[in-house]
């Protein structure tokens, strides 16, 4: 499998996980725990295969770079949580620096 659609599992699992951490309501939730607890050991086994093959610096900037905006919708869309002008700003320059990496960076290795 290539290393992009473990990064892919990486970030989706992190999302989830991070979800739930929110839906626990503060560990309170066994169901939310459950699901966090293994989104995130999903996450971190994914991950761990990506740093075998890609530099850590590139791999952290993508993953917490796509995790920040997915976290940063689901705050909106499902918790209703507003973010205001700076906030949006910070988002784009994420996005830029993700797509900055992804096109124009040489240290990823492509190999699977």
């Amino acid at each position: 499998m290539p290393w992009w659609l473990y990064l892919a599992i990486a970030i989706f699992g992190e999302v989830i996980a991070t979800t739930h951490l929110k839906l626990s309501d503060g560990f309170t939730r066994p169901i939310p725990i459950l699901i966090m607890v293994v989104s995130f050991t999903i996450a971190f086994w994914s991950l761990s295969i990506v740093m075998r093959i890609v530099p850590i610096g590139l791999i952290y900037a993508i993953w917490s770079g796509v995790g920040i905006i997915l976290i940063a919708l689901i705050g909106r869309f499902l918790f209703d949580q507003k973010i205001d002008v700076a906030g949006l700003i910070g988002i784009a320059l994420i996005v830029i620096g993700v797509i900055v990496i992804g096109v124009f960076s040489r240290s990823i290795d492509q190999q699977p």
